[in-house]
């Protein structure tokens, strides 16, 4: 069985695409995805094992694939990786910028080196690699480079210290947009909302409950699926996006359209999209009740 990707086969062919925490969650899709359409892969990540066992997945579906452990908040890191790439593939012409990460607690009791370590993971890590791979190919050769955001349009009470660099994020990917257009570089983002992956067993106690209970406060009633993200960053990715740049598309089932206006029914008439073959339940949603 392969990736049921709703884009043609073949679109990618002759292209590297680097994608950054690939070895797991979206970023683990949407490597599947790109080399299911012919892109060749670097996937880059913190930890060799989870690199490992995605690269081998991809592999057994025929795509060569290398594999790079790096903290993205190392700049001397991200350089040795970048002209790893390099030295490999010889060329880079996407960039899924992916990486990142929080966790859940109150503002009052992050403390500034936790504050830190998020805004560099979600922020300073995507703009140290953003600016190399630019620096080092796509200033010459042209690209297309996709960020990561988030739904943090009203704020992202609980998990502040990530909405504050998701909303940054997407800042940054407007300027990036205007100053690299002469380049012929492209750099967009993506904002999911609250998507079922792997990253939901990471978190316990209090986070838990709010992951529970967010279907419920959204008009489309359901969680979103990697799938759904990936088929944004991929079309984003494609030559159908060549006037698109400086933009963000929203993969989170409405959640900021909701209003205490309105009262959301609740339904299943959204039905989801998961053209990935690998992809399984995370262990919260399996819970009975």
């Amino acid at each position: 069985m392969h990736y049921q990707s709703i884009y043609r086969p073949g679109l990618f062919d002759g292209q590297l695409i680097v994608v950054t925490g690939g070895g797991s969650g979206i970023g683990r899709c949407t490597a599947h995805e790109l080399a299911a359409l012919g892109a060749q892969i670097a996937i880059v990540g913190r930890k060799a094992e989870k690199l490992a066992s995605v690269a081998a997945e991809i592999e057994a579906q025929g795509t060569a694939v290398s594999t790079h452990v790096c903290d993205i908040r190392d700049e001397a890191a991200v350089i040795e990786v970048v002209e790893a790439v390099l030295a490999r593939h010889g060329r880079i012409d996407g960039l899924v910028n992916n990486a990142g990460g929080q966790f859940f607690a109150p503002l009052a009791d992050i403390s500034t080196n936790g504050f830190d370590a998020v805004v560099r993971s979600n922020l300073t890590g995507g703009f140290i690699v953003m600016r190399e791979v630019y620096r080092r190919w796509m200033a010459q050769h042209g690209g297309a480079i996709v960020n990561m955001s988030a739904d943090m349009w009203r704020g992202l009470p609980g998990i502040a210290h990530s909405g504050a660099s998701r909303a940054a994020m997407n800042s940054l990917t407007e300027s990036a947009a205007c100053e690299w257009a002469a380049s012929g570089v492209r750099v967009n983002s993506v904002a999911p909302g609250m998507i079922a992956s792997s990253g939901f067993d990471n978190y316990t106690g209090d986070a838990m409950a709010t992951i529970l209970q967010h279907a419920n406060t959204i008009p489309a009633q359901r969680y979103g699926t990697v799938s759904e993200v990936s088929s944004a960053i991929v079309y984003l990715l494609s030559p159908a996006a060549a006037f698109i740049t400086g933009s963000c598309i929203r993969v989170d089932g409405g959640a900021p359209n909701a209003r205490s206006t309105w009262k959301l029914q609740p339904h299943a008439k959204s039905i989801p999209f998961n053209g990935f073959h690998l992809d399984s339940t995370p262990q919260l949603l399996r819970r009975p009740g």
